[in-house]
């Protein structure tokens, strides 16, 4: 999986391509939790080109949320592919994580 991270008006973008699962999981786990250790109060997961997300990832992701909410922060996804969508969705991770339909709505929403 390749993360690329951007800042835009104060937000921490990560763009997520490729598979999210139990081997790509523990290095976006260390990347995002130290960037809320760091202070980054804004997250948004772009997932546009993200093609697969397993329970792995969804933990790293519950994790995320958890702990950036813990200080004071705020995550949102956006631009889920119909699929990647569902998988929040039966989770239901949708009740508390927002999703956004573009990285410009997520933008408007934080």
């Amino acid at each position: 999986m390749e993360v690329v991270e951007k800042k835009q008006d104060g937000v921490c973008i990560l763009a997520l391509s490729g598979r999210l699962d139990a081997s790509s999981s523990p290095e976006f786990r260390e990347k995002i939790l130290q960037l809320i250790e760091d202070g980054t109060k804004k997250v948004i997961l772009d997932c546009e080109n993200l093609d697969y997300i397993s329970s792995a990832g969804l933990r790293v992701v519950l994790e995320a949320t958890k702990e950036i909410k813990r200080n004071e922060g705020k995550i949102m996804l956006c631009a889920l592919q119909d699929y990647i969508k569902e998988v929040f969705e039966v989770a239901k991770f949708d009740a508390f994580l927002p999703i956004g339909a573009t990285v410009k709505a997520a933008l408007r929403e934080l």
